[in-house]
């Protein structure tokens, strides 16, 4: 602990001041009693310390002599200020008052009617009140901090859940307290411009919300539970950077491949994987790189997640018969050169895109399968003839998203280099990692996601088993017989570099045949 000196007067020598790190400064709920919520986010200043009667209080700015004459009154102790970032301030005093928020609310003495009895001007007023407001805007503002993907908002019988889902992992946050089920999902309802009256059908909406600077869209999905109605949402960050990609963890070799194929003039290349694998990443850092002002590069999507410069966007409309299949065929009247479509649903999308290829553009989009092989017989089982998938399908990329070990907290795993020199002798020696669990990573070992992949280019040979309808897993053998790199492999190579881990690479890329029993990790 840093020697604390009473502050005479805030104005003097307020450079000279000590500048803390309040990132790195651990907190102690203790101090939320001291100052009230409201005065330290008010004055934009937060209680760091307080030793042998002297109070260390952090500010972005000096503060006035009117303030520190508060701050001796409420605290009973002389004075020492300290400076520090205003956005660390900002997210402290989120961080301090944040228990203390949900113990009044949990003392809070709210009537609420049961669900079924609850007239619509009640929950206007109660979504309306300060405090369901400021327990929505915590709930978004620690998610966002948390570079949270998705929020889950769940009620239970005597309880609502709410989880955050961080790199690929749900995490249970914080719990409500049931009486303010109606007022926060009533809330959430009024932001996206939903029914707030219709409690038995699902509905989904959308929340434009700033937060320090940055703009977010949230997309919102409201579905009627047996406990009461249940909402997720999902988060993009406009503002964030779109990938490029030399970025997404591509090998070398499908990189080149990859590359070479999305320069041709036409045809129809796929990327699959489950929902929530980056594929809208990967689709929309693809057409940056053949972006130029020479082409006409037309998109549809449901929804919009990013906006692209230069390109047009759609977005799906169902509500008006604006669907996939007639989007595309108004698209295709617009002479593109390049066409997305976000994803292929069904029979009539799929046969338009076929013909879209064949009479001379470029087509992409997304499948939900399970690998690259997948996608050759989902589009027969949608009743696409096999002679036109031949014709018109180049290329196929797989992929998944596993965690990256924390840089911060870093070590090795003689463990794990073991057990994965008995699934490739040949990455014996390499070096793999994990991490300890840190701060930065809040004692997960993991801080962000990269892809792996496979990638099935339609050669001759694989043309070939496409005409004589041979099954996903006997085109698959075939092209493993000509090099093909399985997501399994290509997850093992990234778990030798020590980018991920073993565990990682079984949690997302595992099947039957990928590793002995003995390696299964729980």
């Amino acid at each position: 602990m840093v020697p604390s000196s009473p502050l005479r007067s805030p104005l003097d020598g307020w450079q000279e001041v000590q500048l803390v790190q309040l990132s790195e400064v651990q907190l102690d709920p203790a101090l939320a009693k001291i100052l009230p919520a409201e005065f330290a986010s008010r004055n934009k200043l937060i209680p760091v310390a307080r030793e042998d009667g002297v109070l260390q209080v952090a500010s972005s700015a000096p503060i006035s002599q009117e303030t520190l004459d508060e701050l001796r009154i409420l605290s009973d102790c002389e004075i020492a200020l300290r400076r520090a970032h205003s956005h660390e301030i900002e997210k402290a005093v989120e961080d301090l008052y944040m228990g203390l928020l949900l113990d009044d609310i949990h003392q809070e003495d709210v009537e609420v009617l049961s669900e079924e009895d609850q007239e619509i001007g009640d929950l206007q007023k109660m979504a309306k009140e300060a405090l369901v407001i400021k327990l929505v805007n915590m709930i978004f503002r620690q998610a966002i901090q948390d570079r949270a993907s998705d929020i889950h908002i769940e009620p239970f019988e005597r309880e609502v859940k709410v989880r955050y889902r961080v790199d690929g992992i749900l995490n249970e946050a914080q719990s409500l307290p049931k009486r303010l089920q109606a007022a926060v999902i009533s809330r959430i309802k009024i932001l996206a411009e939903l029914n707030i009256a219709e409690r038995r059908l699902p509905q989904d909406g959308r929340i434009r919300l700033k937060l320090s600077g940055r703009e977010y869209d949230i997309r919102v999905s409201i579905v009627p539970t047996y406990f009461g109605e249940t909402a997720a949402l999902r988060i993009l960050d406009k503002t964030h950077m779109l990938l490029q990609l030399d970025d997404l963890g591509l090998s070398s070799l499908i990189l080149r491949d990859f590359e070479s194929l999305i320069l041709r003039p036409n045809g129809i290349i796929l990327v699959t994987g489950p929902t929530g694998s980056g594929k809208t990443t990967t689709l929309y850092a693809t057409l940056q790189k053949v972006y130029s002002p020479e082409k006409n590069i037309i998109t549809i999507e449901d929804p919009v997640e990013y906006q692209l410069d230069g390109i047009s966007q759609i977005a799906v409309r169902p509500k008006i018969q604006l669907t996939f299949a007639n989007g595309l065929r108004s698209i295709l009247r617009q002479d593109p050169d390049i066409i997305l479509v976000g994803e292929i649903r069904d029979r009539e999308t799929a046969e338009i895109a076929v013909q879209a290829s064949l009479t001379g553009h470029l087509v992409f989009s997304t499948l939900h399968t399970n690998d690259a092989a997948g996608a050759i017989a989902r589009l027969r089982d949608m009743g696409v003839e096999p002679y036109l998938i031949a014709s018109s399908l180049i290329g196929v990329l797989a992929q998944r998203l596993v965690r990256l070990v924390c840089p911060h907290c870093r070590e090795e795993d003689p463990q794990a280099g073991r057990s994965l020199s008995l699934l490739r002798p040949d990455l014996a020696s390499s070096r793999c990692s994990r991490g300890r669990g840190c701060q930065h990573c809040k004692n997960s070992g993991y801080l962000g996601r990269q892809g792996i992949y496979e990638f099935l280019l339609m050669d001759d040979s694989i043309k070939e088993a496409v005409n004589e309808r041979e099954s996903a897993i006997a085109i698959r053998q075939r092209a493993i017989l000509k090099g093909f790199r399985t997501l399994w492999e290509d997850g093992l190579e990234k778990a030798a570099a020590g980018r991920t881990t073993l565990e990682e690479v079984l949690r997302v890329a595992k099947t039957e045949d990928s590793a002995p029993p003995s390696l299964e990790v729980d």
